[in-house]
């Protein structure tokens, strides 16, 4: 796949994030070279979402846990996660004691 527009100096890329009620995606078109984490900044989404929902630890790109140096291809989709409400295995021991 390769990384750039046809003229070598930009990529167009998603940034994502989603909670229970609602889904904000930005399409941007950055330099070649830009990383997940400039990415993010690039997108403003951080006036969209609560104080301290961007955490540069919980990034991914198509689903896939990502540093916030990770450089970005033409057409990623960087997601932004949000911390997990109940941990799966305690979620597994509730449905378990429920049956």
């Amino acid at each position: 796949m390769d990384d750039a527009t046809p003229d070598g100096s930009a990529i167009t890329v998603e940034v994502a994030y989603a909670d229970a009620t609602r889904q904000i995606v930005r399409r941007l078109e950055l330099p070649a070279g830009t990383t997940v984490m400039e990415a993010v900044t690039a997108s403003e989404l951080e006036r969209d979402v609560p104080v301290g929902t961007i955490d540069p630890t919980r990034l991914g790109i198509f689903s896939r846990r990502v540093s916030p140096d990770q450089v970005l291809g033409q057409g990623d989709r960087v997601e932004i996660y949000r911390p997990l409400v109940l941990d799966p295995m305690e979620a597994r021991r509730r449905r378990a004691r429920r049956r």
